[in-house]
């Protein structure tokens, strides 16, 4: 189906699962947000609540519990299961860029997202605390480089104002799944259009 798409990511460091449903945001998709790190889920769930993308998240690790490990393979994942939902829908006219501005009290975020096989994180901020709640920034911005990787596209994210972590890091995440919700569309004059002018990118060797 096109509106299901599930990822698995495998190494000998660790096995990641993310599952997305784009059938429409279900009153427990909270439940299926199973991270170590409650501060992470919670960015998890803003994605999921402004996209309306049910996000199903499992992570398993070796003996070794790293969180730079956690952070960047699922990142890899997520990013996969985006992009392949993007393929799959081509022919459906999915839009495949969005921008997005998030806000909560004091803080204010900017997120631009276009998948044309092209990876690169760009991230500014004027200021970014070190830690958040259990969660480091510089994690965050390590998951983040990773749904690049894995997504093979382009996510700039500008932190334009906010003195708390909370709130700057929550900002962020709901532009980000707005952004995304507004890739996610389906407009049926954009069939089997692409991202950008360049269109499909076909390499030739020899």
């Amino acid at each position: 189906m096109d509106n299901i798409v599930s990822v698995t990511r495998k190494t000998t460091e660790s096995q990641m699962r993310v599952c997305l449903d784009f059938s429409g945001l279900r009153p427990d998709y909270r439940s299926k947000i199973n991270t170590p790190f409650p501060f992470f889920s919670h960015m998890l769930e803003h994605i999921a609540w402004r996209s309306g993308v049910n996000i199903e998240v499992s992570i398993e690790l070796d003996k070794f519990f790293l969180k730079h490990v956690v952070y960047e393979d699922l990142g890899i994942t997520f990013g996969k299961a985006i992009r392949e939902y993007i393929l799959r829908n081509k022919k459906n006219g999915v839009v495949g860029f969005g921008d997005a501005i998030g806000i909560i009290d004091e803080a204010k975020a900017e997120v631009a997202i276009s998948f044309e096989e092209r990876a690169l994180f760009a991230f500014s901020s004027a200021y970014l605390p070190q830690e958040t709640e259990d969660v480091y920034s510089e994690d965050l911005k390590t998951f983040l480089d990773g749904v690049c990787q894995g997504g093979m596209c382009t996510l700039h994210m500008d932190i334009m104002k906010g003195e708390n972590g909370h709130h700057i890091w929550e900002a962020a995440f709901r532009a980000l799944g707005s952004a995304l919700g507004r890739a996610f569309y389906l407009d049926e004059t954009r069939k089997n259009m692409s991202s950008g002018v360049a269109g499909g990118i076909e390499f030739i060797i020899e």
